[in-house]
């Protein structure tokens, strides 16, 4: 058994008990790990129809199969349920340290079923698993929770939590681990919370068995030397963070500024990536084997923290017509504070304070903090209400599209599938407005990153404006960073690696005989089942749009003043590529295919 455990970790909170189960191999190699593995179990245990936060959905957690090992950036987890936000399939991806510890204390997936009466944490140390009385951490932020049990369980154990956010139910709440790494995206964290589950730490002395040693010494130095030879992967991220994409998006009349009204924000160099490693900067970080490092610490007054990210920098940034960066630092040390996700609360309070713009928010809501953009103060006070739910900020942790239908304003929400876009317009890059409006779990970048040949050139330079092509580009991207989602590896190596490289490593270590071909088709598989675990949740073409600000106003200004998003023209072409009929569902002959 190389790569895998072979073991799952059924945990019921009820009755607070637990079993060790054998891992059905065939079927993980079939879905690879991480996303895809924890997709089919969500599919084959979990009614598609299920209320997100009762008892009966589950919370899984899985790690890859290149997780804990050698291989560059193996260290990545998945948490997979169904998402209280958007009502899809939910898969939030985190890097850090905890998803290698799980790993080394011999496991490959946690489920968690039912609802703990009252507040628990789990721990597991090897094979001793304890489901411990968690009152006394009830409240905590992260950093407190991870402190309190670090000091409990002092010797390398690593610390997966929910802040006062995941506790409120809020529905952006992210599951956090090493107190700033975060599977943020879908309100995952509310599931844990609605668990009573506040925490689960692990501990383990055990080693990843490898199949080829021989091979793997031949294969990982190949991978680490193409990601340092990248300009993206080798000098930009390590040099300025995933925030050297301020002024290249911002250039490319592409960067979001007040809620989508425009996408060229004229004091993007005061957020930039270059700012943000001249003032501020402590020390860059890395996750667990990588050789990227685009991990920022940094330092705002008596303020020293983990972060912001690119995303986090946009949506409390130009979003939100704030270009104050000590600001912008202190709403991302709130957010990870409270466990709640950056990009959704950025662009839930971006879409509040359009709704006070135009009148629809009253002055007697705003409790003294007035949501107009460019108020530095706003983006921080307001990000602490969302996280402890306090007046109108309880409504606000609902998410913008809840938000926006409340007050009759449901277009102000920038989002697909109730989940809030990230910073890049699709007026301005219609591959990836394409692969937002298509997205299984909604408007979200890290599906499909198409800023990579529409923007930054790689593998290849695609015009940003042209749809040709776009829709089977779409689907690679799609496909590929399925499979590597599955595998256990960072999203960030694809810069570099192509899918001949995620093949030679899975094989090394699990003795597998996979194809670059083979790669992208086991990602076309895990997409397909996401499709259809979404569509039996009622989730169909309907949702697969972009809001209607994109497909009707121009941007009003900058490199790409005048477009709008072509959505009607690509999606045909992209249920066709596919393999769907023209209701975008997957036919028999596809299913067949797949073999699913």
């Amino acid at each position: 058994m190389y790569g895998y455990n072979g073991k799952i970790l059924r945990v019921n909170l009820k009755e607070k008990s637990f079993k060790v189960e054998d891992l059905n191999l065939d079927m993980a190699k079939k879905y690879i790990g991480g996303r895809g593995l924890g997709t089919k179990i969500l599919t084959d245990e979990v009614d598609a129809n299920v209320e997100p936060l009762s008892s009966e959905n589950k919370f899984i957690v899985v790690a890859g199969p290149l997780t804990g090992t050698p291989t560059p950036t193996g260290g990545r987890y998945m948490v997979v349920t169904k998402s209280p936000l958007s009502g899809t399939v939910a898969s939030s991806n985190s890097g850090g340290y905890w998803g290698a510890e799980l790993k080394a204390a011999g496991y490959d997936v946690i489920i968690v079923e039912e609802k703990a009466e009252s507040p628990v944490y789990i721990n597991i140390d090897d094979d001793s698993i304890e489901i411990k009385d968690a009152d006394f951490l009830w409240g905590k932020t992260v950093s407190e929770t991870t402190k309190a049990l670090e000091q409990i369980y002092p010797e390398k154990t690593k610390v997966l939590t929910i802040g006062p956010g995941g506790e409120n139910l809020s529905k952006m709440a992210a599951v956090m681990n090493d107190i700033d790494r975060a599977a943020g995206r879908s309100g995952v964290g509310a599931v844990m919370g609605s668990k009573n589950l506040k925490a689960i730490t692990v501990k383990g002395t055990g080693k990843v068995k490898i199949h080829d040693e021989a091979k793997l010494k031949e294969v990982f130095p190949k991978a680490v030397k193409k990601i340092r030879e990248n300009g993206v992967t080798g000098e930009g991220l390590p040099t300025f963070g995933t925030a050297v994409l301020v002024n290249i998006i911002n250039e490319n009349g592409a960067f979001p500024t007040d809620n989508f009204q425009k996408a060229f924000f004229d004091k993007a160099e005061d957020i930039s990536g270059e700012t943000l490693a001249d003032k501020y900067l402590v020390k860059k970080t890395a996750c667990y084997r990588c050789p990227i490092a685009c991990g920022r610490h940094c330092k705002v007054g008596d303020l020293e923290a983990g972060g912001p990210e690119y995303e986090t920098i946009w949506a409390f940034g130009a979003d939100c017509g704030v270009s104050d960066l000590e600001a912008v630092i202190k709403a991302n040390y709130w957010c990870n504070e409270m466990g709640i996700d950056t990009i959704s609360v950025g662009a839930t309070i971006a879409a509040a304070m359009e709704l006070y713009q135009k009148g629809y928010i009253k002055d007697e809501e705003v409790d003294g903090t007035p949501l107009e953009f460019g108020n530095s103060e706003a983006v921080i006070e307001w990000t602490k209400k969302i996280g402890r739910a306090d007046g109108l900020g309880a409504k606000m942790a609902e998410g913008s599209h809840r938000l926006a239908k409340s007050y009759g304003a449901e277009d102000l929400s920038m989002s697909v599938k109730k989940l809030e876009l990230p910073a890049y317009d699709p007026r301005a890059i219609q591959g990836q407005g394409l692969q937002y409006a298509t997205s299984n779990r909604g408007g979200c970048h890290v599906r499909g990153y198409l800023i990579s040949p529409e923007i930054l050139g790689l593998p290849e330079k695609l015009d940003k404006f042209s749809l040709e092509g776009k829709a089977q580009w779409a689907k690679i991207f799609q496909d590929l960073t399925a499979s590597i989602d599955s595998l256990g590896l960072c999203l960030f190596t694809s810069f570099a690696l192509g899918p001949e490289d995620y093949a030679d490593l899975y094989n090394a270590v699990c003795g597998t005989d996979h194809t670059a071909e083979t790669i992208l088709e086991a990602g076309d598989r895990i997409w397909n089942i996401e499709k259809l675990f979404n569509l039996e949740a009622g989730i169909d073409k309907k949702q697969d749009k972009l809001p209607k600000r994109l497909l009707e106003e121009p941007i009003p200004d900058g490199p790409s003043k005048g477009w709008t998003h072509k959505l009607d023209e690509l999606l045909p072409e992209y249920y066709e590529v596919r393999g769907w009929d023209k209701e975008g569902v997957p036919t028999k002959d596809k299913l067949k295919q797949l073999d699913i």
